[in-house]
């Protein structure tokens, strides 16, 4: 922070999104105006694209005026093939700020905190991802499966703890396995959340919603409302190591997901997991606007 970093000089890079978003966005503007560029941010309801404008006449209209496409688009089964889509007709790089699979950026600035506290070499650091009780939305599966995909490539051994009917798709756990078995980490699934928290070095508590199973849009049901003991407290975290860490991607369902006591804690390192939003940003946008 404060280090001047003009990489990317007169630079546009537009900022399209189809939900609301606060680090994200933030750390996008922030960043690309440190880097010596400009973002236009870009609600799609404002766009002629709400009156049908297809993603290819977007993507290539886009980008004949500036130097990268940055979309977030997370509706279920329409994300993820709406970025492909202008990915097929751009000419600039088109960026995920995360979609129904995916959230690269988040998954990014989570490898990095993790290194930064427990060093570059996260072999064997047992890490768990957590799946927590919510009532604000119903979430994309994004945070998660792009943590799953990631963390296995660099040797970490990785529990994913969710009550039945939360699944990820299988071809998620297929490639994260395939990932852990090329780098050295490992895979395991579990619907006992004590059993991810034990001995713990890292734990993701957070919700994601039951897309796999229930395309149902319904946030708040019977079979949700039978998970509330899914929650981060002060007695699980008791069972992971002494220093294990609290990372979520925030924004976080208080007193739903995790109690106050863990959050606000000593093992909490949700504020710089969050700074690092803008370092990977920057990174992402230097490396694939030409500013390296």
């Amino acid at each position: 922070m404060g280090e001047p970093t003009p990489l990317l000089p007169y630079q546009t890079v537009f900022l399209m999104f189809f939900e609301q978003s606060t680090r994200t966005r933030n750390s996008m503007e922030a960043g690309i105006t440190q880097l010596g560029g400009h973002a236009h941010y870009l609600d799609t309801s404002t766009m002629q694209l709400s009156h049908g404008e297809s993603p290819k006449d977007t993507a290539i209209i886009l980008s004949r005026f500036g130097h990268a496409i940055a979309c977030r688009n997370c509706f279920w089964k329409v994300g993820n093939a709406y970025l492909r889509e202008m990915a097929r007709w751009a000419t600039v790089p088109i960026l995920s700020l995360q979609d129904d699979l995916y959230h690269p950026m988040q998954a990014l600035a989570d490898l990095m905190t993790i290194q930064e506290k427990r060093g570059k070499n996260s072999e064997r650091l047992k890490v768990s991802i957590i799946w927590a009780f919510a009532t604000s939305h119903k979430k994309p599966i994004s945070v998660p499966l792009s943590q799953v995909l990631l963390f296995p490539r660099y040797g970490m051994d990785v529990t994913l703890a969710y009550p039945e009917g939360w699944d990820l798709p299988d071809w998620v756990i297929d490639e994260a396995r395939k990932n852990a078995a090329r780098h050295g980490g490992s895979v395991r699934l579990t619907h006992d959340q004590e059993e991810a928290y034990r001995d713990a070095d890292v734990v993701f508590p957070k919700n994601w919603g039951s897309w796999v199973k229930n395309e149902s849009t319904t946030v708040v049901d019977g079979a949700l409302e039978a998970q509330r003991h899914w929650k981060c407290t002060e007695r699980l975290m008791e069972l992971a190591s002494r220093d294990c860490l609290y990372m979520h991607a925030l924004p976080a369902d208080r007193g739903n997901e995790v109690e106050d006591a863990v959050i606000d804690g000593p093992h909490s390192a949700v504020y710089d997991e969050a700074e690092n939003r803008l370092h990977t940003a920057k990174a992402v946008m230097a490396l694939t606007m030409g500013g390296r």
